[in-house]
């Protein structure tokens, strides 16, 4: 069963999830993301994701585990593969593959030998496509780059800050696992990601700013999303592991918190908790809209005595 853009959410939610199972991306007895999760991914309620696993559970493609959540209740066609024959294996397939299998176990699911399992082919085959797993990064990063294209560029710098920050932003949270490989010190020779920052730093000549500072501010940015991005990935291993979320975790740890605040040495930190109330719930989105702004704000007054003259 395929789905539309015209569907209810619910049914897409459920047809990404089939897509997955088919691809071997998820496998039987392996459990599926949960309501919470993919609430937040698809920016739903959570009754809406909650309405996609009964569905599939309905179907027999998923299996309700008490304490655990919803697991895969089915072989998937690839498991099922004969070992030897490398089903018609292409670069698009492998790298898909390991994309998939990043998403949703983290880095540490991506080699060589994991993704030949995950694909039902034998490891050997995949160096017909591949030198090496360095090789393999570098063309997974290249097609999650692919999937969105920045718009034409505008004539305001920092709305074009702003906009390439958040294409930033929205490809960690489909993929955080890319703040791994997409590191300060050692980073890809890309196009795709030079592509987006030449982006960043046409915006920031625009604006004047010599070259060292147009280097420094792009990387502080890149800096400022990566490093909410390591949460988002931390999260979904902890949630993986334990089968419970991070507000159940906080909820379940929030007396600790107060017993603390309630010494009385920690005066600020008890009068946040008081106002409040049940509980603060952490927004990353909001998290990163403010700090962006703090960023732009404080460029644009270094922005108001440029150094070089715009080019021409």
């Amino acid at each position: 069963m395929t789905s539309t853009t015209s569907d209810p959410v619910y049914l897409r939610i459920a047809a990404d999830l089939r897509r997955r199972i088919d691809s071997g991306a998820l496998r039987a007895g392996q459990r599926v993301p949960s309501t919470r999760r993919l609430a937040k991914t698809w920016r739903v309620a959570v009754a809406t994701a909650s309405r996609a696993l009964e569905l599939l559970a309905r179907e027999g493609v998923t299996i309700a585990v008490p304490r655990v959540g919803y697991v895969v209740g089915r072989p998937t066609p690839r498991e099922g593969a004969k070992s030897g024959r490398d089903g018609g294996l292409t670069r698009a397939r492998l790298v898909q593959a390991a994309i998939e299998a990043a998403d949703q176990e983290g880095l540490e699911a991506v080699s060589m030998r994991g993704v030949a399992a995950k694909i039902g082919a034998p490891v050997t085959s995949l160096y017909r496509h591949v030198a090496n797993k360095d090789e393999l990064l570098r063309l997974m990063v290249d097609a999650t780059l692919a999937e969105q294209a920045h718009p034409a560029p505008v004539a305001e710098w920092r709305e074009r800050l702003q906009t390439g920050a958040r294409l930033e932003w929205a490809l960690v949270k489909r993929h955080p696992w890319i703040a791994r490989v997409m590191t300060l010190t050692r980073p890809l020779p890309s196009e795709a990601s030079l592509e987006h920052a030449d982006w960043m730093l046409g915006a920031l000549e625009e604006a004047g700013f010599d070259a060292t500072t147009r280097m420094n501010v792009h990387i502080a940015i890149y800096a400022f999303v990566q490093g909410l991005a390591t949460n988002l990935e931390s999260e979904a291993r902890a949630e993986g592991e334990t089968g419970v979320d991070d507000q159940a975790w906080m909820s379940e740890r929030d007396p600790e918190f107060r017993a603390v605040a309630a010494k009385g040495n920690l005066p600020a930190f008890a009068r946040v908790l008081s106002s409040l109330g049940k509980g603060f719930d952490l927004d990353l989105d909001e998290v990163f809209e403010l700090g962006l702004s703090l960023l732009l704000d404080a460029l644009s007054r270094g922005a108001a005595r440029p150094v070089e003259s715009p080019r021409t």
